[in-house]
């Protein structure tokens, strides 16, 4: 599995993440990766949880972030796909050293055209370019 393979499948983890309580999130983690025929080695599926639990961690600071780099759409506001997508994408291009700020936006804006509305990528991309403007 590829570093993009990985990325959809912890957006799609991450996803979840509205709709459940904190508590059950292990749980859900756990039903995720042991139902997931996509995922293909343990050392994938612990890549992926890894990584979602360093995003869950993280989900405060990241939509302080968010929210201080919209106007007019603050995190509670946001399509649940979009909010997804930019906490990954934050994650990666403020806590993750090993990925270029570039490939964190153009995977951002990929997955959030593939599975938000139609406006997404742009929407993705332009919150994402001014928080990458303000950390250089």
């Amino acid at each position: 599995m590829g570093r993009h393979e990985q990325r959809e499948q912890v957006f799609r983890l991450l996803f979840q993440v509205e709709f459940h309580a904190n508590e059950e999130m292990p749980r859900q983690m756990r039903l995720f990766l042991e139902g997931n025929e996509e995922i293909g080695s343990q050392k994938d599926a612990d890549y992926i949880e890894e990584r979602c639990q360093a995003i869950r961690e993280q989900i405060p600071g990241i939509d302080r972030m968010i929210d201080e780099n919209t106007v007019g759409w603050e995190t509670a506001r946001m399509g649940k796909v979009e909010l997804a997508v930019l906490r990954l994408a934050v994650y990666e291009l403020r806590f993750d050293d090993d990925i270029p700020s570039g490939v964190a936006i153009d995977e951002a804006v990929e997955i959030a055209k593939k599975y938000g509305q139609d406006n997404a990528g742009a929407f993705v991309n332009a919150i994402l370019a001014k928080i990458v403007k303000l950390g250089d």
